[in-house]
């Protein structure tokens, strides 16, 4: 697969998070996305100040279909 992440440093400066609808309640394992940019945001939601990788919108669709795949473990 062609590299279709960077890293974003500080989280903060994204606006429009979300968190996956996929993540459950108990605040465990959980991710949040941002809406309203070209690429797609990705961040721990335990760690808002952390890093984001920001997928292209390709990427992303490719690595969601992965996971809904099975072809991707934990």
């Amino acid at each position: 697969m062609h590299s279709t992440t960077r890293p974003y440093a500080d989280s903060r400066a994204l606006t429009g998070w979300f968190k996956s609808s996929y993540s459950g309640g108990s605040n465990g394992d959980c991710l949040e996305a941002a809406r309203g940019h070209a690429s797609v945001p990705v961040r721990d939601s335990k760690a808002i100040t952390g890093p984001a990788i920001v997928f292209s919108a390709g990427g992303w669709a490719t690595f969601v279909t992965a996971i809904k795949g099975g072809h991707l473990s934990a």
